[in-house]
């Protein structure tokens, strides 16, 4: 199967492989880049519900699915530098508090030229072939159990 490449831009990619990732291999992740980063957080981390939307088909009108529950937060990094560039923002579905406090931290700091291309390459990338490699896996498995009917013709 070839891969499509991806053409959204680098921080909505970055946060949608933060956001699908377990918490425990982001940290562990995260620990080995061995970023220290003095933060203090500026909004939550706190929880909510968000509503979904869906559409039949894809295609159809819209209609409202259900809610969600969202853990959103907002860091801010402290190292004396006073720009907008150093606010970063979590968002992560349930309640795990400390996850959307670490998404935040890492949107936080790939805004910074030194630390960009280090979370890009030694982060995200990593994680993003794990999310795809279990995502293959799940493919495969339903595949296997996959069941084709057929209709059977009978003469009159």
């Amino acid at each position: 199967m070839t891969q499509l490449p991806d053409r959204r831009k680098p921080q909505t990619r970055r946060q949608r492989v933060l956001a699908l990732t377990p918490r425990d291999q982001l940290e562990a992740r995260w620990a080995t880049l061995g970023i220290r980063a003095a933060y203090r957080c500026v909004r939550g981390p706190e929880t909510g519900m968000a509503m979904l939307r869906g559409r039949m088909g894809g295609t159809g009108n819209a209609f409202h699915l259900g809610e969600m529950t969202l853990t959103r937060a907002s860091v801010a990094l402290d190292d004396g530098a006073e720009d907008d560039a150093s606010l970063g923002h979590g968002w992560v579905r349930g309640r795990d508090r400390r996850h959307a406090e670490l998404i935040a931290l890492v949107d936080a700091c790939a805004q910074r030229e030194t630390w960009a291309r280090r979370i890009d390459d030694e982060l995200i990338a990593p994680l993003e072939e794990a999310l795809q490699a279990r995502r293959a896996q799940a493919s495969r498995t339903a595949a296997a159990t996959r069941v084709d009917f057929f209709t059977l013709v009978r003469g009159e």
